[in-house]
Parts: structure tokens; C-alpha cells; sequence
């Protein structure tokens, strides 16, 4: 087990206006990959950017304000990259443009390209993205066997690319926040692989990345963390934003030891449980708190929690308002 290998940090902010391109260029030059930068704000060029090593990939946490960067056919033969980058846009508005077209992306939505071919991407206003470095010949081992046919954008195709996207999202912001102490980075990246093959296979023909169960079940308990709250969450549900059967959610779940039904319903209880012993609980009431976490019947919760905790709900909070 490790945590997250920082490779290196740069940020404009300290750099005279006037010099901040040609401090960027040659940051991403040296950290990156060769580009060149223009930007449109009469304060130049704010940006910052954090590279970090996950396994065989590195991530960059890059945000800033309006500006465009380029790989020009020059650029691509000066400064030769063989990796396929998946950029996720966290914040703000993008274009990238290339040899065939121009895509258009919205925060929450996942460009993957291939550094070999020319490309500028654009940002109109304040953005933020995580890019995921992935060496070429790892992506065609683990995501296409075919390779990558040309510049993808995937996030509002289908619930179930919503949701594998989600996932992946959820997957980098905590590898860049550098939070949650040590993990397994060969895990972490087979995790972020499998999902970036499950994204371009039904796009590619190609085949799956390796262990798809487990990349499936992060896609599945993901999405039932986000929408603990919402009363009609239910094992279908989940099911059909995957386009998976309901009885292939279960077998997902065969490896926690507990079935769909009864991990939203754990889940739900771990939530409640906190809210009712943490800071301001003697001012919650039990009925709200039953509510916010999807249950109907006050009375069926304080059954649950009882047979879950060993307390009634009052009970729980009472001992840790002592």
C-alpha cells in the first residue's frame, strides 16, 4: 500500500505577466506534453497544475482561466507524446478541435484522444480538468485492442455512460485530493482503465478492460451514494442506468456479501447514524433525519436501526448528547 506520488506542481500566479506562457509551455513540456498556450485575459494567464504517478499513469489536476492550448502537426513532430489522454471537465465550458471536426463539452463530460494527432482545445471562461495520462500501448492492452479511432466525448450519450463517467469522476477528484490515505495504485489503476474501457468499447468494437465486475460495482455503488436521499432508489433503478438486468446487479454484488437491496439499505443506515450522533443532533428530529434517508415510515427505520445499531434512533442520540 502507498499513497499518491506528487511528481511535480507548478502555478502562473508568481510569474510576471508577460512571462507566463513561456513558463507554462515548458512546465508542460518537461512535466506533460508539449503545447503551445494563448490566452485571452488581460491578466494573462492564470494557471495551476498538480502531476501526480497512479501506478503506470499520472494524472494532472489542471485548473485556470480562459485560455487555449495546441498541438500543431509542427508540435506533434517536435515534441513527439504516445499516450492516449481522457480529460475530464470538472468545471467550465471546452472545444477541442481536430483534423475531422470539433466537440463540444460541458463540466461533467470526458474527452479521450490520442497526442499523436494535432489538436487545440479551448476554454471560454474559469476551468478546471483532470487529465489522465495513459501510455498508448497500455491503453490498447487494457481498453481497445484496436487502438483509439479518433477523438471521443462521451457523458450524455446514455444513463449508462453517465454513469460510468460519474464513477470515473469520482475515482480521480479523490486520487488528486489526495485523500483517503493509503490504497493499492495497481488497483486504482486497473479501476480507472476498466472504466475508460467500458466507455469506448460499445464507441470502438473493442473489447472490455480486465475484471469488469469490479469496475461495474464501482459504477453501481457509486451512483447509489449520490442518490441515498431520493425515496425510490431501488436495485432497479441502478440497474437500468447500468443497462444491465437487475438479476446481473446481484451478481456484481456476490463479491460484498450482500445483495443491492441490502447495500443501499446499509448504506442508509451508516448515514443516518451519523447525522443522529454528530455535531447539532439534539436538534434533529428523528422523523426528518428518517425522511432525508429515504425512508417513509418512522416506524420502519427505528426498526432497522434497532436491528443494525442495538439502539432505537432516540437512544443513539441520547448517549452521544450526554
Amino acid at each position: 500500500m502507498s499513497v499518491p506520488a506528487v511528481i511535480s506542481r507548478a502555478t502562473t500566479e508568481h510569474i510576471a505577466p508577460a512571462e507566463r506562457i513561456h513558463y507554462w509551455e515548458d512546465y508542460n513540456r518537461r512535466a506533460l506534453v508539449g503545447l503551445s498556450c494563448t490566452s485571452y485575459s488581460e491578466q494573462g494567464l492564470l494557471a495551476r497544475q498538480t502531476n501526480i504517478e497512479v501506478g503506470g499513469l499520472r494524472l494532472a489536476d489542471i485548473s485556470g482561466n480562459a485560455h487555449a492550448i495546441e498541438r500543431s502537426p509542427q508540435t506533434v513532430r517536435s515534441a513527439p507524446k504516445d499516450s492516449v489522454f481522457a480529460s475530464l471537465l470538472l468545471k467550465g465550458e471546452a472545444v477541442f478541435l481536430h483534423e475531422n471536426g470539433c466537440l463540444a463539452a460541458t463540466a461533467g463530460e470526458l474527452f479521450v484522444y490520442d497526442t499523436r494527432r494535432p489538436y487545440l482545445f479551448g476554454f471560454s471562461s474559469s476551468m478546471r480538468q483532470i487529465l489522465v495520462d495513459v501510455p498508448r500501448d497500455l491503453f490498447t492492452q487494457a481498453c481497445v485492442g484496436g487502438g483509439l479511432p479518433g477523438p471521443m466525448l462521451f457523458g450524455r450519450g446514455t444513463a449508462r455512460e453517465g454513469a460510468l463517467v460519474a464513477a470515473l469522476g469520482s475515482r480521480l477528484t479523490g486520487l488528486t485530493a489526495l485523500r483517503g490515505g493509503p490504497y493499492d495504485p495497481a488497483d486504482a489503476e486497473g479501476t480507472v482503465l476498466d472504466l475508460l474501457g467500458q466507455l469506448a468499447e460499445e464507441r470502438t468494437g473493442g473489447r472490455p478492460g480486465t475484471d469488469v465486475y469490479r469496475s461495474q460495482l464501482i459504477v453501481a455503488e457509486d451512483y447509489i451514494d449520490r442518490h441515498l436521499h431520493d425515496p425510490c432508489l431501488s436495485a432497479a433503478q441502478v440497474a437500468g442506468v447500468m443497462g444491465i438486468s437487475v438479476r446481473h446487479l446481484g451478481r456484481i454484488f456476490e463479491s460484498t456479501g450482500r445483495s443491492p437491496v441490502r447495500h443501499i439499505v446499509e448504506r442508509r443506515m451508516v448515514g443516518a447514524r451519523q447525522e443522529l450522533t454528530g455535531p447539532g443532533a439534539r436538534e434533529t428530529r428523528i422523523a426528518d433525519v428518517a425522511h432525508r434517508w429515504g425512508f417513509s415510515s418512522q416506524a420502519h427505520f427505528a426498526r432497522l436501526f434497532r436491528s443494525r445499531f442495538g439502539l432505537t434512533p432516540s437512544e443513539a442520540r441520547a448517549e452521544a448528547t450526554k
